[in-house]
């Protein structure tokens, strides 16, 4: 395959340009959020007094709490709109292109458009950094600590950009080896039990480790089993959700007495795992709730002692670090939500634009879209708060997790996240009507 032939099928089609923006604008996003967060917790390694470690331990975990979700809603921007970009390939494999050609213009196609947010992103992450620097812990500003050095920052965007090149390349399984099923919509595998299994699995372990890590002492053990148990947390969200909501849209499907409730159903049903990443950044914002609504009740009890002048400004600094945190998690889950649910209706145009001339209302499809996301939400924002209970329960005990500052604060964010999940489904309706209208 000639250079001439590569510009002409990587040349965008015409109404497109959505699908290149969207995710584009995601990796602007997500690069500028990492390097941020991880150039601000960079500061604190630089300490070495007696109060280091602790500041240590709680960047550790900020960065667990906040890379992970990053990392995933990394990985979804590399999958937007994967449905119109296999069909254009697996419309090559069918024309005889060669599997090599496909996996050239699928993986350039990829890289070209990640590099380019990556790119955004590095901007971004540069033009905040003197507001960064402006934030105090331990009774001055960062300032010029959160800059970091040149070849960390080209390691972390090189590494955002691999991420698009490698969901290329797996994702070209389905094109390569079945293109036939992929323009034909085959159904694709819906998500299995052993999932459930694995997950019970891994939240039993990360809830023994919470007992028995603190018994064994050191702190490098401590530090090792805050940031696993948090990981394990944010893995078993990642790996029971779609299964959770396949059960969940089978019950509905059963249930369902009106067009609204079938269709949402079906929706839910027909892709779950995309069902999940409509609504993973709120149940991730979920589970950190439950961290940010724990500490928030320690730091209650803490100052409610005789605490030292040190004690005291170690308290404002986990106050802020818990502002940072809960703020940089509503802007991830902000953006996974705009970016999935406008990629979601530019993916399923064709969809719509069948279900018009069948003669569906605009209204009743909005409907069970707006529901095959609101429905799913609420499930999986209660059951990543549960999730993160229960792994903390060991750590803290159950009056700091059920305190009154605590529930506030859970309450808190689970309301502002649903509001956000609800406004984005109300701002992306004319993306649906224009889809109508074509």
């Amino acid at each position: 395959m000639n250079a001439a032939t590569l510009r002409l099928l990587l040349r965008p089609a015409p109404g497109s340009a959505g699908v290149v923006v969207i995710p584009m604008v995601a990796f602007a996003v997500v690069s500028a959020l990492v390097l941020t967060v991880v150039g601000g917790a960079q500061a604190f390694w630089q300490w070495t007094d007696d109060y280091a470690l602790t500041y240590q331990i709680l960047a550790a975990v900020a960065l667990v709490l906040l890379v992970l979700p990053l990392a995933a809603l990394g990985g979804a921007a590399a999958r937007l709109s994967a449905r119109r970009r296999d069909e254009r390939l697996s419309t090559l494999r069918l024309l005889g292109v060669t599997g090599f050609g496909v996996g050239v213009v699928a993986v350039v196609e990829s890289t070209l458009i990640a590099a380019a947010g990556v790119l955004g992103g590095v901007v971004l992450a540069l033009g905040l950094a003197p507001l960064v620097g402006l934030i105090p812990f331990r009774g001055e500003p960062l300032g010029a600590a959160v800059l970091l050095p040149p070849w960390l920052m080209a390691a972390i965007a090189g590494g955002t950009v691999l991420l698009a090149t490698v969901s290329a390349v797996i994702g070209l399984r389905r094109v390569v080896i079945s293109p036939l099923g992929v323009r034909t919509r085959t159904t694709p595998p819906t998500p299995h039990w052993v999932r459930a299994i694995i997950a019970v699995a891994l939240v039993v372990a990360g809830f023994v480790a919470g007992f028995v890590v603190p018994g064994i002492g050191g702190a490098i053990a401590m530090i090792t089993a805050l940031v696993a148990i948090f990981g394990v947390g944010l893995l078993v969200l990642n790996l029971i959700g779609p299964w959770v909501l396949k059960i969940g849209a089978r019950m509905q499907l059963r249930r369902a007495k009106i067009p609204q409730r079938l269709l949402a159903a079906r929706i839910v049903l027909d892709d779950s795992k995309g069902a999940w990443r409509q609504v993973s950044g709120v149940a991730m914002a979920s589970f950190m709730a439950v961290f940010a609504g724990t500490g928030v009740a320690l730091m209650d009890v803490m100052s409610a002692g005789d605490p030292t002048a040190q004690d005291l400004a170690l308290l404002t600094d986990m106050r802020t670090g818990l502002i940072i945190t809960l703020v940089a998690s509503f802007l991830m889950v902000g953006c996974s939500v705009a970016v999935t649910q406008a990629s979601d209706i530019l993916d399923q145009r064709d969809l719509h634009r069948s279900l018009h001339f069948l003669g569906v209302p605009a209204g009743t499809v909005d409907s069970a879209r707006r529901r095959a996301v609101m429905s799913p939400l609420l499930t999986t924002s209660l059951g990543s708060a549960l999730c993160a209970a229960v792994l903390i329960f060991p750590l803290l005990g159950i009056a700091l997790i059920t305190a009154p500052l605590s529930i506030a604060t859970i309450v808190g964010v689970l309301a502002a996240g649903i509001a956000l999940v609800w406004i984005a489904t109300r701002l992306t309706r004319p993306l649906l009507m224009r889809a109508f209208a074509g």
